[in-house]
């Protein structure tokens, strides 16, 4: 047997800072955004861009906590790799490893169905062979390579983004007196308005959940060192302006009446702008959503790529094809349990479990980094360091978020 056939094949460097940030914001900026607005609403009423404020800011402690440790240990199932460095449990590895997976592949089947449900206003087939077709479609541009999959993934993360901007446009051009309100925005300091704006926070927070995954594709970042913080922090600033700018504009614009009440309350911006804006929104809808699946089969195969060169799983789901440089079989494994997910098992629950998980694995994580930095040991040159206060603050907001879950609302 000759070496070519035996010589393992190694994923490639392609994305530079641009793409890493487009696929973090990709991965970030969805679904959240655009259900979530009315259920904080519904919390904190007018204060609800306050609650995504708060939200981006225990959000953030997490966020740089990744950051160094991505910089530490640039691989893919970056989370496994930081439990088993930083807590020294081959068990917590394999858990945290399959927990990420596991979420990335609960989140495709779900948003999968959500994509079907946009796409059959257009298509006149059943939900269930729309779905299909859309994650065998998708798991397709997943393997085809790395660069070509985060290109596309990239457009469209440029046409969501352009769909956030349209609600701001339009919201503004229908109401130009709102630019002089936002001062009503700025909350009083009474404990009942507080109560809200805090519980909507929790409803928050899930908008920005995604910006981990960018942990999973450290190995075909370019400059690692630099561009995994420079991709993370980004992403949670980008984002962080558009959430806020958006959610301004709607509950300054849209009676509070119809905004608390509704599943879709983006498009009640866009009611008297006449049905050609209605349809362009409802196609960077269908955008949006396949744009979810894409990126998370791409996280999920990653990380299960990643736990088999940690020797966590069999060896033969880190085998990378030498045409398309990207874990093939391990991302055919991902695209049949998202369609298994997708099309016979209770997604709705799931989902809701995702963001458990979610947390459970932030928090593990900004452990990881706490024991790293008290036992003394020292990052090489070139890393990304943060005080020992900020995993801290990251593991405490993290589990307040886990036990709130909880609580009754």
């Amino acid at each position: 047997m000759s070496n070519a056939a035996v010589t393992p094949v190694d994923l490639k460097r392609k994305l530079t800072l641009p793409l890493l940030t487009l696929y973090g914001l990709g991965v970030t900026i969805g679904a959240g955004i655009y259900v979530l607005v009315g259920t904080t609403a519904a919390r904190a009423g007018v204060y609800a861009p306050i609650s995504f404020l708060i939200a981006a800011a225990v959000v953030a402690f997490t966020g740089f906590t990744y950051s160094e440790l991505s910089t530490r240990h640039p691989v893919s199932a970056g989370e496994a790799a930081y439990v088993r460095e930083g807590l020294k449990s081959n068990t917590l590895t394999l858990i945290v490893g399959l927990l990420v997976a596991l979420s990335g592949i609960v989140s495709s089947a779900a948003v999968s169905i959500g994509a079907a449900a946009y796409l059959g206003e257009v298509v006149s087939l059943s939900p269930t062979l729309l779905t299909i077709a859309i994650i065998l479609i998708v798991g397709v541009v997943a393997a085809w390579g790395i660069l070509e999959s985060v290109l596309i993934a990239a457009i469209f993360t440029v046409i969501e983004i352009a769909g956030l901007s349209l609600v701001i446009y339009f919201g503004v051009s229908a109401e130009p007196e709102i630019l002089s309100k936002f001062d009503t925005l700025l909350p009083p300091f009474e404990g009942v308005v507080w109560g809200g704006i805090i519980s909507a926070s929790l409803l928050a927070f899930f908008a920005f959940v995604g910006f981990e995954d960018i942990a999973n594709v450290a190995e075909e970042v370019v400059e690692p060192h630099k561009n995994m913080p420079r991709g993370i922090i980004l992403t949670l600033v980008v984002a962080t302006i558009l959430y806020f700018l958006v959610v301004s504009v709607v509950v300054l614009v849209v009676p509070m009446e119809e905004l608390a009440g509704s599943a879709a309350p983006l498009a009640l911006v866009f009611e008297s702008a006449g049905s050609t804006a209605s349809g362009i929104f409802r196609l960077i809808a269908i955008v949006a959503t396949t744009n979810g699946v894409l990126i998370q089969i791409i996280m999920a195969s990653r990380v299960i790529y990643g736990l088999s060169r940690q020797k966590s799983l069999p060896g033969f789901l880190s085998v990378v094809n030498p045409v398309t440089r990207t874990p093939l079989t391990a991302t055919a494994l991902i695209v049949v349990l998202v369609l298994v997910f997708a099309t016979l098992l209770p997604i709705a629950q799931l989902a809701e479990a995702t963001s458990t998980i979610v947390l459970i694995v932030f928090s593990l994580v900004n452990l990881a980094l706490i024991r790293l930095k008290m036992k003394g040991q020292q990052p090489t040159d070139g890393v990304f360091v943060v005080p020992l206060w900020v995993p801290v603050m990251g593991l405490v907001s993290s589990i307040a978020l886990l036990m709130s879950g909880f609580l009754p609302i």
